[in-house]
């Protein structure tokens, strides 16, 4: 892509359909931010799913690496989110999990949570060639914070199941007196 100087300020794995990809590039590229997606080798085929001249605008809006169809795409997302800086966050529906498996300690497993909410953006709502709305994501820790007399808890009114870009939006405050 032209015009860019800096490192991405999003990184794209898509494992959605053509038309998403599509609408998402697009929208994020009129805010002018620096975007790498990520593919697979046959976008570039020219199939009926994946149109040539389509993928050739989306070209000039944002930077693609294309990795071999067969190959895990997950590093290279990873890589290129983490290279990229701390301000680089990164979109796909995949939630990590087998990464996250993988890692030697609960500790270490914590800390790619915490790394992985704070840059994981999620499609929330999308209305095709319409509307596109992200989650936002976190600028804080969801865990209870003290400071001196003071405790903040993060807390839901029922027990819920979520998945790692998911947090509690409700926080209990108690002070001691």
């Amino acid at each position: 892509a032209q015009g860019f100087t800096s490192a991405p300020f999003l990184v794209l794995c898509f494992c959605f359909c053509f038309l998403q990809l599509c609408d998402v590039v697009f929208h994020l590229a009129q805010q002018n931010l620096r975007l790498l997606v990520l593919g697979r080798k046959h976008m570039l085929t020219g199939s009926y799913s994946w149109k040539r001249h389509i993928v050739a605008a989306m070209q000039k809006k944002a930077d693609f690496f294309f990795a071999e169809n067969v190959s895990e795409d997950d590093p290279f997302l990873l890589y290129a989110t983490l290279h990229s800086g701390n301000h680089c966050k990164f979109l796909t529906r995949d939630l990590l999990r087998d990464h996250k498996a993988c890692l030697p300690d609960n500790l270490t497993r914590h800390l790619f949570f915490k790394w992985q909410r704070g840059h994981q953006m999620v499609l929330s709502h999308y209305w095709p060639g319409k509307r596109i709305e992200f989650q936002p994501v976190l600028t804080y820790d969801t865990v209870v914070q003290t400071t001196g007399d003071t405790w903040h808890i993060p807390y839901d009114e029922q027990l819920v199941e979520r998945y790692s870009y998911e947090v509690p939006t409700k926080w209990l405050c108690l002070q001691r007196k």
